[in-house]
């Protein structure tokens, strides 16, 4: 995620360039040999992480989905105890988005590969995407009612998913440099996802 700030390994140089190469592409638009030459390996070097393109594709979609459940289920657990200004649900739920808006600024690549390739994920894995994505939906259901109380359930779920479609449009905005700037753009997602919710608590 874009917090980290200790160097990456070959991994996970390999899973981001494969992501990069799998959304400009396509899937079976790209081979072993130019993802490993993305590194600097051979093809042949890169199986020693990877036992083929179906393994990166099942390690990409599945650890973003466990990433952004792990960061959810962080900011709730850090939000336990805190007092003043910085506590409550507003706060959580600014936090949310915030970790959200940074997946679909810096992760962009995700995005595509997800909307393109998800079915070409094995069953299991597949599964196991949509188990991890569900939980993560549920998180969010549950802190906007903490905000808004008189949303219904079914209605804070459908809001949790218009807000992810908006903030997960990121890869249709243009090339990054023709955007605004990254912490313009991130204010403007911000305000536009809390709008909505709040459009919802509103009806």
């Amino acid at each position: 995620m874009a917090t980290r700030t200790d160097a990456p390994t070959r991994r996970e140089q390999i899973l981001k360039e494969a992501a990069r190469l799998f959304a400009e592409r396509g899937f079976h638009g790209v081979g072993v040999d130019e993802i490993g030459a993305a590194v600097g390996i051979s093809g042949p070097g890169l199986y020693r992480h990877f036992a083929g393109k179906d393994a990166m594709l099942a390690e990409l979609l599945v650890g973003i989905s466990d990433s952004l459940l792990t960061g959810a289920k962080r900011r709730l657990a850090e939000a336990d105890g805190v007092t003043g200004p910085e506590a409550g649900p507003e706060a959580v739920l600014d936090s949310f988005i915030e970790g959200h808006i940074d997946f679909a600024l810096d992760d962009r690549p995700l995005i595509t590969l997800h909307d393109r390739e998800l079915d070409r994920l094995r069953d299991a894995d597949r599964k196991m995407v949509r188990q991890l994505q569900r939980q993560y939906v549920e998180l969010w259901v549950g802190v906007v009612r903490e905000v808004y109380p008189a949303v219904s359930e079914p209605s804070a779920r459908s809001a949790v998913h218009s807000v992810f479609g908006l903030l997960n449009s990121t890869p249709h905005l243009g090339r990054p440099g023709s955007l605004p700037g990254r912490a313009v753009t991130a204010t403007l997602l911000h305000r536009m996802a809390r709008g909505a919710f709040a459009a919802v608590a509103a009806d």
